[in-house]
């Protein structure tokens, strides 16, 4: 079984996303994946600034980071959707682990050949669909292997229970079917 990270795009208390991350990662860890979730929240970083990168290197949170996706088979995002794209929190984040901080280092090693699968959620009808596309758009360019399958789901506040489970089974088997396929294409 792969080794697999689970990520959320917003560090907002009570996130929709990180409700559905969650659940991911539950249906991961149930499948057998070691996988394991990620708070982004404990890995604050400054904005990105090739200026602040030339003086001092990489932030500690970032290196340990990229130490964590280097060291993966793939990831799962659920990223919420902000002006019909990803959060400014995730590129940020992106950036700076895609930079590399020691000599001879392989680029984009937390990135290069690993599998994403990709999911959001809003209040809204599409779900956050529309903030995928740039974010399948970036990943691909660096490198990373996207699976075809994703999910976006509409109706985020009224779509899971008091303790975060997917209250409907049909987007339960939407969840677990991108799931199943990030396995697959990690493994």
């Amino acid at each position: 079984m792969p080794t697999l990270l689970f990520l959320s795009g917003s560090i907002r208390k009570d996130s929709f996303n990180t409700k559905l991350c969650r659940a991911a990662h539950s249906m991961a860890t149930a499948k057998g994946a070691d996988a394991t979730l990620i708070d982004l929240a404990k890995f604050d970083m400054p904005l990105y600034n090739g200026d602040l990168e030339s003086s001092s290197g990489l932030p500690a949170n970032a290196i340990t980071l990229k130490e964590l996706f280097a060291n993966a088979n793939g990831f799962f995002i659920a990223s919420p959707e902000y002006n019909g794209s990803f959060s400014a929190l995730l590129k940020n984040t992106i950036d700076w682990i895609s930079r590399p901080h020691e000599d001879q280092e392989q680029p984009l090693i937390a990135f290069k050949g690993k599998a994403a699968a990709l999911a959001a959620t809003s209040p809204g009808a599409l779900g956050g669909l529309r903030g995928l596309v740039p974010l399948r758009m970036l990943l691909g360019n660096i490198g990373v292997i996207v699976a075809p399958t994703q999910f976006a789901l509409g109706g985020a506040m009224k779509a899971f229970d008091d303790n975060g489970n997917l209250v409907d089974e049909q987007n339960h088997a939407k969840l677990e079917a991108v799931v199943d396929e990030l396995i697959k294409i990690a493994s």
